[in-house]
This record gives C-alpha cells, structure tokens and sequence, in this order.
C-alpha cells in the first residue's frame, strides 16, 4: 500500500502524517500517478491552517505539484499513457485531490509531459512558479520590454520565476527584500535592482531606478500595509497583482495614488488561468517552451525525504529559502 500525505485537524506542520492507504484506481477523467517528488508552496501551508481560500475537508489530502509516472488510466483519457514522464499543474481543487505521498490520482487535464531535460525534482519545482508569474504579467498584464516591473517576496519560487520572465521579454526587474542577506543572490538570479526594504525607502529608490516614472507593473503576494507603499512606487496607470496574503493583516486601499494615477489594484490567483481550457493551454506551451530552451531554470533551495515532510513545511515557513522547497519520493 503506498504512504500518503494526509491531515485530520488543522494547524502547524506537525498535522501531516504518513498513513498506508490502499492502492486507488483513477475514476473517468484521471490519471495515476507513481510519485518520485512534489514540491511545496505556500497555498499548501495555509490550506493545512484552514486560512486558505478553500477550506479543507478532513480528513484531507494536500499538495499541488509532482512529478512521476503514470502508472493507470481512467475511462475516457487520451493522449497519456503508462509510463509516461509526467508532472501535475495546480488545475484542481485540494478539496478533492492532493500529490503528497508515493502515489496521486489527478485530473488528466492537469497532467501534462515535461522536457527531457529536467529532473523529477525540477519537474515538481516548475509549473505553479512559473505559471502563476505568467497569468499575472504575460497574460493580464502585457508585459513588454519597455516596462519596469516590481516583484515583492522576490526570493520565493514565484518571485525568482517572475524575475526570469521579466528578463525574458527584455524588461527591468526591480526586486524586493527585508533583510541584505538574499540581495546578492537575487541579483545572481537576474534581478536588475534589488531594494531591501528594512533598510531603504522602497518609492524613494523605484522613482530613482525607473527615472521618476515608477513601476508599470507591480507583483505583490503580501498585501497588507505594503500595498499603500507599492502605490507610491507604482506608475502612472500601473496595476498591482495581489496574489497572496503573507502580512496576514488588513489591507487599505490606497485610494488617493490610485485615484491620482488612475491605477488597477486586482486580486489573482492561478486559477484564472487553469480554470479557463484555452489560457491554460497558452500558458502550459509558454513555459513549456522556456523550460526546454533552458531560458526558463527553477532553482531548488533544497530537498527532503517522505518520511521529513513534517520538517520539509517546517522550513517552509521559516522563510529562509531562496528558490523551492521538494520531497523526494
């Protein structure tokens, strides 16, 4: 019987436990899938808190990301088969599917091949990064070479996903730190500017890194009091992406900037982009592409075993990382 990730109540790392379960045969529609490793996003830890936007059924499975081997198919699934390579997109609900553990059954639509080139671990490290980063500034926000784009959180795994694709489209990534500890290894991944925040004034050094103009397009998952600050940084019709809630803290609306700039504060998430067949299918080739041509390298702050899943979102929360968190499998 394969070990699989589970929670019965809510709260810190400690409620995940391992457990044998017996082997589940994919129903219409699914795939399984052998894991070799999943990757951990900060989606994961709020939803075992119960803070997530959806909350979850106990007891409860977890986990977006992985990546394996199908090893069955559903009725009515085409275009995989056994033994493919494959990973999992964040296309379901953690209400009714999870990855974490030595086996997951998953929508076939959110299971997709990925290039010869990456490993099982980077495969686990990619598509929630680097999607989401899409969503917000290719797809919604245009992003173009002539924009200056501010990237709060900078050293997540979205952030440094979001850093490679401003680079990509030829723009200017300014991105944002508390502390002077990830300045230097932000700017190796790319970052053009790096504010640390606890140390400089965050519209005093965006005015004087875009020549007065601000920020066209700011990609925040923090919100909170920064959002207020983010306006004075942003540009003359600018939108700010808020994509997550890490100030865990209210969050004003800065409605004299936006008024005066004329700005779009709009919330997103990733599923405005899975949601929908055809933005999702843009967006699967748009990174697909990157991953392949190595324009697109996720970076692994580090690895853990099934058995440290507990430790893994321990370390999860302590911030420190620089790029994902994977527990090999």
């Amino acid at each position: 019987m394969p070990r699989i990730v589970r929670f019965t109540q809510l709260g810190g790392p400690e409620v995940l436990q391992l457990v044998d379960e017996p082997l589940q045969a994919p129903g219409p529609g699914e795939v399984r899938i052998r894991v070799e490793a999943f990757g951990l996003n900060r989606a994961e830890a709020v939803f075992r808190q119960g803070m997530y936007f959806q909350r979850p059924k106990t007891p409860s499975r977890i986990g977006y990301e992985a990546a394996g081997i199908v090893d069955a198919v559903g009725p009515g699934v085409s275009g995989l088969a056994v033994g493919d390579r494959v990973s999992t997109i964040p296309a379901f609900s953690m209400r009714e599917y999870g990855v974490y553990g030595e086996s997951t059954v998953v929508p076939a639509a959110a299971v997709t091949t990925y290039p010869e080139r990456l490993s099982a671990v980077e495969s686990a490290a990619s598509w929630m990064q680097y999607m989401t980063a899409y969503g917000a500034l290719v797809a919604f926000g245009g992003l173009e070479k002539e924009d200056a784009v501010l990237i709060t959180a900078a050293s997540s795994s979205v952030g440094l996903a979001a850093i490679q694709i401003v680079k990509a489209a030829g723009a200017t990534a300014i991105a944002t730190t508390r502390g002077a500890a990830k300045r230097q290894a932000l700017r190796d991944a790319g970052a053009d500017h790096v504010i640390v925040t606890d140390e400089e004034d965050l519209y005093k050094r965006c005015k004087e890194i875009t020549g007065g103009k601000g920020a066209r397009l700011i990609f925040d998952p923090v919100s909170g009091p920064l959002l207020e600050k983010l306006a004075k940084a942003a540009a003359p019709g600018a939108i700010i992406f808020e994509y997550g809630a890490l100030a865990m803290a209210p969050t004003p609306f800065p409605l004299f900037d936006a008024m005066r700039k004329g700005l779009t504060v709009r919330g997103y998430t990733l599923f405005e982009i899975t949601a929908d067949a055809e933005k999702m299918a843009r967006a699967r080739q748009y990174v697909y592409d990157g991953l392949a041509s190595g324009q697109f390298k996720p970076r692994i702050d580090r690895t853990f075993t099934l058995d440290e899943v507990v430790e893994a979102h321990r370390y999860l929360e302590s911030n420190q990382q620089i790029g994902k968190i994977v527990v090999t499998v």
